[in-house]
Order: structure tokens, then C-alpha cells, then sequence
């Protein structure tokens, strides 16, 4: 096993037992036990949530936070929800994932070349994460961009996860916009609409426009 390997493992491991913020523990935790009628029979995560992904990733994909009936329920981000059927689809589409869709965590569903983290890692209610929340979890994104070192692109999703990163790596003048490209610390930093319902189901997002961020992030890798 690498020494980079071994990094994760630990860091997923903190991730998983994290209880640092009262508010969201305790939410996620209800949110297992009380379900919601259609997912009844299911036994929900209900814990804190690591990224996942290609330890040896040169693109990087930070979210908001789980859903609380996606990854809450699942275990992994973007999986079970529709943010997530988004997601897999078009990193199948574009050679970074193994299939195009991530129902459950045994599903074959895995990434190339390719890690997703999120600014939160606890779903939190009606998605509205404090700042002190956000804070916390900052260290964990920060760890994970170190040992990703052969990171070259990162897709911010949503403003959210963007002034999140900004606020991490200290970069300020710089406003989001969907499809927005910068470059920072060697790296390139596409933005764009978060796949939510509420994005994807107004017309605000749509599939070629969710397309042409993940077509610029390849470009980019292959140019590299």
C-alpha cells in the first residue's frame, strides 16, 4: 500500500467519525432514522461523508454538501440523487467514471483520473450550511488537494463551493460565473452551475452547457 494511499485511508477515517459541528450530526442522524416513505427499507449512512475517487486524480470536483436522501443515504457523494445521476453521466460521457450512472455504493460506479469532495460533508437542513460549518470542514479539502499530487484541473460547482476554495487557497477579485476559467497555484478553475433540481429542472443548467465545462476539463488535461 502507497504512502499516498495510507494518507487517505486516515483522513477518510477523521472524516467519517467527525463530529464537529452539533447542528449537522444531529440532523443527519434524524434524517437516518426517520427516512422518507420511499426509501423505507433502506438503511441510511447517516455519518459524516469522505470524497471519493482516483487517489492518483489530476481533475478534482468540489460540491456543496451531500443530499440528505443521496449521499446521506448512500454513503458517497453524488450518488442516488438526481445531482448525482448529472454527475455520473457526464463523467462517463467524458472517460471519468466507469459507468453512467451511481446508485449505491457496490454499484461498479468508480472514477478515472477523477476525485469528488464537497465544501460540507454533512447533509445540512434545507441546504443552507453555517459559516461556521463551512469552516470546519475547509481542513479536510485542504488535506485532500495535498495529496492529490498530480492534480491539474479543479470544477468548482456552484458559488458555494467556489467561495469556498477561494476562501481556502486565498484568492481573491475573482467573481463566479458558469463556465468561468482561471488559472491559480498552476492549477485551472472552471466554474459552474451546481446540477441541482433546482438548476437543471428551471433551465438554468443545462445538459450542453453541464457538457461544455466537462469538455473544457478534458481539453485542458489533454493539452497537459
Amino acid at each position: 500500500m502507497t504512502k499516498n494511499k495510507i494518507s487517505f485511508q486516515k483522513l477518510n477515517k477523521r472524516i467519517i467519525n467527525c463530529k464537529k459541528c452539533p447542528r449537522l450530526y444531529s440532523y443527519i442522524r434524524t434524517v437516518a432514522k426517520e427516512k422518507v416513505k420511499r426509501f423505507t427499507n433502506e438503511n441510511y449512512w447517516g455519518k459524516t461523508l469522505p470524497g471519493f475517487g482516483d487517489i492518483n486524480a489530476k481533475l478534482l470536483l468540489i460540491g456543496l454538501a451531500p443530499a440528505a436522501h443521496g449521499g446521506n443515504r448512500t454513503g458517497r457523494m453524488f450518488t442516488g440523487d438526481s445531482s448525482g445521476d448529472w454527475v455520473a453521466k457526464v463523467l462517463y460521457d467524458h472517460k471519468f467514471a466507469t459507468k453512467p450512472t451511481s446508485q449505491k455504493l457496490d454499484d461498479g460506479f468508480n472514477l478515472i483520473n477523477t476525485y469528488i469532495t464537497a465544501a460540507v460533508r454533512c447533509a445540512p437542513p434545507q441546504n443552507k450550511p453555517l459559516k461556521n460549518e463551512f469552516d470546519n470542514c475547509l481542513p479536510y479539502i485542504q488535506e485532500e488537494i495535498s495529496f492529490l499530487k498530480n492534480l491539474k484541473v479543479i470544477i468548482c460547482l456552484g458559488k458555494i463551493a467556489f467561495d469556498s476554495y477561494c476562501k481556502l487557497m486565498r484568492i481573491k477579485g475573482v467573481k463566479f460565473s458558469h463556465g468561468k476559467l482561471f488559472h491559480h497555484n498552476n492549477l485551472s478553475i472552471i466554474c459552474s452551475y451546481h446540477p441541482s433540481r433546482q438548476n437543471t429542472q428551471t433551465g438554468r443548467l443545462t445538459w450542453l452547457q453541464w457538457k461544455k465545462v466537462f469538455t473544457q476539463a478534458m481539453k485542458i488535461l489533454n493539452d497537459k
